[in-house]
């Protein structure tokens, strides 16, 4: 029976996890790098403004709604949601794609630019609605395989799952910028169009069906409500503490090593660090075809970042995209304060300016590289429409995120291409070594902080399933 469970990190998913084993009456000990629980989904405070940290800046509701009813939780008790409903803008070649959480406002924004267009983007989102509705049940199953999409008619999906992002939307007759526009998301994790796997067609849908949303207090307020859900549950957390290797004897795991040398003994382990960076630099079980082949997967660069102070009257929406004619990926304005009048201070708004880099690229420039890189997007003058003047407070560049946040090879994930997502992941139940689970990166079908919410749960299921 195993009853001592160690949990590497504190991030979603290792919360979800975390909660989920303590219910069920084992004793569980979450061992966290940084000062506080969170991970990328953390934020910080700067001159008086609250930020969101890391690169989350939309809510799957429905997603995150299943894991805190997974946990016997209704997310309504716990996180005041506001619905997004002039969500994002992308300006391209001085054309700009409009998207409100109303689709037929969004359809007739279309329709002004390009007749005919309005219908056919009303077609897709309602196809793409149906096929999202037959998929789902998929996100909540840990290794969906044949006998799943045998269900409920869901095989006729396979087609569908078989392509990348970029046929799917090549079929839709749109104009080259709304497809552009909708495909933004692929320009974060640096991912060419036609590798990018189809369901990121899903996320029109999602913003005119379920909504898109934003955590009164920031989405670092879920992250700081798990926490304290599990401590209530029982959890035990020791923050500052790195894990340096996860030991086995004969094939299962015997506990962890820390940074300064301490054993700790468990029955069973859930890294929830990333899935790639837990085989590689943690267990020395992983076999070396296994290492070879997660070496050869693309990693994604966390981008840079400038948390800024601005003065003046930025309007909706809350996410300015600018997708540039160079072939460099898109840019980013993040304004919470339009959705969130409160965190202005004294006429003054906080807001985040990202920029995306593609992981060779980042790997490649020096620290000074990276940070040149940035100046250079502080520099243009697109983001700065109604913005009367701006102070920069903070800064991040990927060395900086992989030194704070503790990544793998200061990278988030591995891209989610459409071949590793058929290829279905990282297990949750690892294949070297009894009792590892993973609930990290890379063993969820995306980045968005739902999916590592579940991703935790299953993790979770997969261990309580083995001892029972």
């Amino acid at each position: 029976m195993t009853r001592r469970v160690v949990i590497i990190g504190a991030g979603m998913g290792g919360l979800t996890a975390a909660i989920r084993l303590a219910q069920r009456g084992l004793s569980v000990l979450v061992l966290e790098a940084r000062a506080e629980a969170g991970g990328l989904a953390s934020g910080f405070e700067k001159d008086g403004f609250v930020f969101d940290a890391g690169p989350y800046i939309l809510l799957d509701r429905p997603g995150l709604e299943w894991a805190f009813r997974s946990l016997g939780l209704d997310l309504a008790d716990h996180l005041t949601l506001r619905r997004i409903e002039d969500v994002y803008e992308v300006l391209s070649d001085g054309v700009t794609v409009h998207f409100y959480a109303d689709l037929k406002r969004t359809a007739a924004s279309l329709e002004a630019q390009w007749p005919g267009s309005g219908k056919r983007y009303e077609g897709f989102v309602k196809a793409m609605a149906e096929t999202h509705r037959r998929l789902s049940p998929l996100l909540h199953v840990s290794r969906p395989g044949p006998s799943h999409l045998l269900k409920d008619r869901t095989w006729t999906c396979i087609p569908f799952l078989l392509q990348s992002l970029g046929s799917i939307l090549a079929r839709t007759n749109l104009p080259r910028p709304v497809i552009e526009a909708i495909a933004i998301w692929t320009q974060i994790a640096g991912q060419p169009l036609d590798e990018a796997p189809s369901p990121m067609a899903f996320v029109p849908a999602l913003i005119h069906s379920a909504g898109a949303f934003y955590p009164v207090e920031g989405i670092a307020k879920i992250p700081r409500t798990l926490a304290a859900l599990a401590a209530k549950t029982g959890v035990e957390f020791q923050y500052g503490t790195k894990v340096r290797a996860i030991v086995c004897e004969r094939g299962r795991v015997r506990g962890v090593e820390t940074g300064d040398n301490q054993f700790v003994a468990s029955d069973a382990i859930v890294s929830n660090y990333n899935g790639i960076g837990t085989y590689i630099e943690m267990l020395s079980e992983t076999p070396p075809r296994a290492r070879d082949n997660l070496n050869k997967l693309p990693l994604q660069s966390p981008g840079a970042c400038a948390y800024l102070a601005i003065r003046g009257a930025p309007q909706p929406p809350y996410l300015r995209f600018r997708l540039p004619a160079n072939g460099e990926l898109c840019r980013l304005l993040v304004l919470p304060a339009v959705l969130a009048p409160e965190l202005k201070k004294n006429g003054w708004s906080p807001a985040r300016l990202i920029s995306p880099m593609r992981y060779e690229v980042a790997e490649r420039l020096t620290v000074e590289g990276q940070r040149d890189y940035l100046n250079q997007l502080l520099a243009e003058s697109w983001w700065r429409e109604g913005v009367e003047e701006f102070r920069v407070l903070a800064t991040r560049v990927p060395s900086e995120w992989g030194a704070h946040y503790n990544l793998y090879r200061e990278s988030m994930n591995p891209v989610m291409t459409a071949g590793f997502m058929r290829a279905g992941r990282l297990a949750h139940k690892s294949p070297y070594a009894r009792g590892l689970y993973l609930a990290g990166s890379s063993t969820h079908p995306g980045q968005w902080v739902s999916f590592c919410a579940i991703s935790g749960i299953l993790a979770a299921n997969d261990l309580l399933e083995d001892i029972n």
